[in-house]
């Protein structure tokens, strides 16, 4: 299993006291949270106001993962976002959080052996419209947009139907 965060903006109409400033990525609006397998697939997901710390949405991950897989979960992979709080926590539950380093000499960008399922899932996801901006007034609506999304990815993979994209309709059509 993997953790992560990802703070988005929100739409004009969301109350000011469900959404915050994430002062680390520069980002007015709410922080969501995935707990995602290896395949990729959501496993829990939080959604709380972006000045909220990833030790908090950590920590509600694991126990929404422990009640949703059970006993079955053994170890999670973390970023350096999440701190000792979450890895004492997990321990409690019976998880093992590892928190992955990142190389300081290599710059920008680097996905990290087994993280990026996390980091892949947020951009499948981010390809549902309603998941660019943060358009819901409660958090709870806005954690079920990303299953409702989520939903539609596993359908297509277990279907194999995939919608032709719009550069292969106009070549269809030219």
């Amino acid at each position: 299993m993997v953790l992560d965060t990802q703070s988005v903006h929100v739409a004009a109409g969301v109350p000011a006291s469900t959404s915050g400033h994430d002062p680390a990525k520069r980002v007015p609006g709410r922080k969501r949270g995935l707990a995602v397998d290896v395949l990729g697939l959501v496993i829990a997901v939080v959604v709380l106001a972006a000045n909220t710390h990833d030790n908090a949405a950590g920590i509600i991950l694991l126990d929404q993962v422990v009640e949703r897989a059970g006993g079955t979960v053994r170890k999670a992979l973390a970023d350096q976002g999440f701190k000792n709080q979450v890895v004492v926590h997990g321990a409690g539950l019976g998880i093992d959080v590892e928190i992955v380093e990142h190389n300081p000499q290599v710059k920008g960008f680097v996905p990290q052996p087994k993280r990026w399922r996390v980091e892949q899932t947020y951009g499948i996801l981010i390809l549902h419209r309603r998941l660019v901006r943060d358009y819901e007034h409660r958090p709870s609506s806005s954690a079920s947009r990303v299953y409702w999304a989520m939903t539609h990815v596993m359908t297509r993979r277990l279907t194999g139907a995939n919608a032709p994209t719009w550069r292969e309709t106009q070549a269809v059509a030219a």
